[in-house]
């Protein structure tokens, strides 16, 4: 058997050892840990609604209604009023015939995945994709072939030398380590042009881009033909739990028959449900909470560059700061929570090799003060404890050239 407790002075010694937070508050943009109170930068929170007194109020409400849990799978009865209403305005707000409601986003990926993939299909992903697609691939019958970071031109060579099959192009809609977007119309000219599903998974895009909140595929001004999988969770801009899928009646049809995520797991609590319709609501009419977001992104990317840091090409509210070996992310982690700043430091093998970061996060609950107050933190850690070995290390340093083919 294996040395369990080798490998884990291993992770230490490596730097790459995890360790959880104890959280005595309600999620925010200041939290409380150990009795102490700090101020956020590391949470999915993008709106601002896990603790919004509305969201609350309705999740309240819903447990009056149903009941603590759902007690069953959707398929036998767990499969509420609150559920199936939930499921009817997603699809309204991503403006598509269907939508069906996950657990969890990483099942919603693994479910869509293997239900429509086979042994003699192909699945081509961006090699920064979420691990729920990768592992979604990795558990199928189907062929993984991974290009190189929002290099459509691999893509384009993979597609062309693939044999004949079905063939499932899946993406992030936003990279939740870098932040950057995927080039969405490009993948859906290529889908196109080679019969291919296109799946995009827009966790961290739904509630905080394109018109409406509607996300980085309606951003990018795609809708069902363009995109024919739409997977979106509810634990981030929504602040609540959950994910779902959305598109054609049949592709939704065919996932409650054949997702096995779906079919053999319990449903989630309807007051769970209840409590996502209010915050649909508040994302669907609070514009000022995207316009607000998209100020502080400004506020803190102009401080940055004043202070000489480099940043990921993202405008979106992930703005990670890159330092290279897990050590140094660790080190200046530590720091920033001396100064009563929780930044979480991101290291391998949630990012590639040499890429290690602090990976900051807003929320529009967070003011221009605190933004402020983030960069001068900033300014005095990175002096001291980076001083002239400070190196932010580029993308291209690091990718991975060409195309890996992962037979399974």
């Amino acid at each position: 058997m294996k040395n369990l407790a080798a490998q884990l002075a291993r992770r230490k010694q490596e730097n790459l050892y995890r360790t959880r937070q104890v959280i005595d508050s309600p999620q925010g943009v200041e939290v409380t840990i150990a009795g102490r109170r700090f101020l956020s930068f590391c949470s999915n929170d993008y709106l601002g609604l896990a603790n919004h007194p509305e969201v609350v109020a309705a999740f309240r409400k819903g447990l009056d209604e149903y009941g603590a849990g759902s007690g069953a799978a959707h398929l036998v009865t767990g499969h509420s009023r609150a559920h199936h209403e939930l499921e009817e305005e997603l699809a309204d707000f991503v403006q598509r015939p269907r939508a069906l409601l996950f657990s969890c986003g990483y099942m919603a990926n693994l479910g869509v995945i293997m239900a429509l993939t086979g042994r003699a299909d192909r699945i081509f992903e961006d090699r920064l994709n979420h691990a729920s697609l990768l592992d979604g691939a990795r558990l199928g019958a189907a062929r993984l072939v991974r290009y190189a970071h929002a290099d459509t031109g691999l893509l384009e060579q993979a597609m062309a030398s693939a044999p004949p099959g079905e063939y499932l192009v899946a993406t992030d809609g936003v990279f939740s380590m870098d932040g950057d977007c995927a080039p969405l119309p490009e993948l859906a000219t290529l889908a196109d042009r080679h019969a291919a599903w296109l799946m995009v998974d827009d966790a961290h895009g739904l509630g905080v881009l394109g018109p409406g909140g509607r996300g980085s595929v309606a951003a990018a001004g795609l809708g069902l033909s363009g995109v024919p999988v739409l997977m979106g969770t509810l634990g981030k801009a929504f602040g609540t739990f959950g994910a779902f899928v959305a598109g054609s009646h049949d592709l939704i049809e065919t996932l409650i028959q054949a997702a096995r995520t779906y079919v053999y797991t319990t449903a989630p609590p309807p007051a769970v449900a209840s409590a996502t319709c209010a915050a649909l609501q508040r994302v669907k009419q609070d514009t000022w909470r995207r316009e607000h977001l998209q100020d502080l992104v400004g506020r803190f990317r102009r401080g940055a560059e004043q202070l000489g840091l480099e940043l990921c090409a993202s405008t979106t509210p992930i703005q990670p700061v890159i330092v290279g070996e897990p050590g140094m992310a660790v080190r200046l982690s530590d720091a920033l929570r001396a100064q009563g700043i929780l930044i979480t430091a991101i290291r391998p093998p949630t990012v590639p090799e040499g890429t290690a970061r602090l990976r900051i996060t807003f929320s529009a609950a967070h003011t221009g003060a605190q933004i402020d107050w983030l960069l001068d933190a900033l300014e005095k850690i990175f002096a001291t404890e980076a001083g002239e070995n400070r190196k932010t290390i580029a993308r291209k340093d690091v990718e991975p050239p060409g195309i890996n083919i992962q037979e399974l």
